[in-house]
């Protein structure tokens, strides 16, 4: 019994998705694209000079979680961007289509042939496949390049193959180093290898007013917080809200000198301004870790090492421009 004849139809087993896919002719790469870091670009550089000279459209086929979330919950990382996120960034990468893969228990059982034939070359029309030779897919990971060069050569399609990309030291660039950098606080590391500076998103909400009676009034950021949150301290970043764009001093962390305070919050102190920003957007690129948490004997001392906060804000925001 061939792919197309199984004895349940796409929808009844919880893949009705492939019946909306459109089939365009296309160069295709897939991967979970987590970060849209500097391997990632490069792969998509490599995907628009396939795709160019043969008029095809540079297709990213992801997904709308991380594998492992369904797989395996207990070794899923947390993303280092929101879904919304990764799209904009790989259509900036040059992706003409993006496309979402819900990520199901059903998805994660269909057969690899099944998934190469009903998704890849006939649902949207693959006629070259960029994948790494160490590039796993379908049941239980059963899928690999050779079925896919097996499946593309009677169809005129073809597969090619991506190189690693590496660090300066040699290592492969990876989502997981970036959250490792990022875990330790090492903002410069890890926005090297994304090749851009990491963004934390979400909408200003009311919190408990501290920062504000000490002459910082800050922006809080309601949960959930869009971009992987590193260590806890205190961050030179750029802030854009739809105002303008601004320097700012970031806490990241329980605020450690008062008590009561349980739940980890990302704080945005805006320099030489004072908008009202509540229930608005506002992104923070962060550019560098300036110092860890610390529990002050009291307020003179944390009012004192606030004002050197940022003061070390501006002169690494000024730097960052230079």
């Amino acid at each position: 019994m061939s792919a197309h004849e199984q004895p349940h139809s796409l929808a009844e087993r919880g893949l009705g998705w492939i019946d909306e896919l459109v089939s365009t002719p296309s160069a295709i790469t897939i991967g979970k694209f987590d970060g849209v870091h500097i391997g990632h670009q490069r792969i998509l550089e490599q995907l628009r000079a396939l795709a160019e000279p043969e008029g095809l459209a540079t297709t990213v086929v992801t997904f709308d979680r991380n594998p492992l979330e369904v797989v395996r919950p207990d070794r899923a990382p947390l993303p280092l961007v929101s879904l919304a996120h990764k799209i904009e960034l790989l259509e900036a990468a040059g992706a003409d289509r993006v496309v979402v893969i819900p990520f199901t228990p059903e998805a994660a059982a269909q057969p690899a042939r099944e998934f190469a034939e009903l998704v890849l070359f006939d649902g949207l029309g693959g006629r070259v496949l960029l994948v790494g030779d160490d590039f796993r897919f379908g049941h239980r990971g059963s899928g690999d390049a050779a079925l896919l060069r097996e499946l593309a050569e009677p169809r005129g399609s073809r597969v090619e193959s991506i190189g690693d990309i590496c660090f300066t030291d040699g290592r492969r660039v990876s989502s997981t180093w970036i959250r490792e950098a990022l875990v330790l606080g090492r903002i410069p590391e890890a926005n090297g290898m994304l090749g851009r500076r990491h963004v934390l998103r979400g909408d200003v909400v009311r919190g408990f007013q501290r920062g504000r009676e000490l002459g910082f009034p800050t922006a809080n950021l309601g949960a959930p917080v869009e971009g992987f949150i590193p260590a806890d301290g205190v961050y030179a970043a750029i802030a854009h809200v739809d105002a303008g764009t601004f320097s700012a001093a970031v806490s990241i962390g329980d605020n450690p000198t008062f008590d009561g305070v349980q739940a980890k919050t990302v704080e945005a102190f805006l320099l030489d301004t004072d908008l009202d920003l509540y229930d608005r957007p506002i992104t923070l690129e962060l550019i560098d870790f300036v110092r860890p948490m610390h529990r002050f004997e009291g307020l003179d001392q944390l009012i004192t090492q606030m004002h050197r906060d940022v003061e070390a804000t501006r002169r690494l925001v000024a730097a960052a421009a230079g």
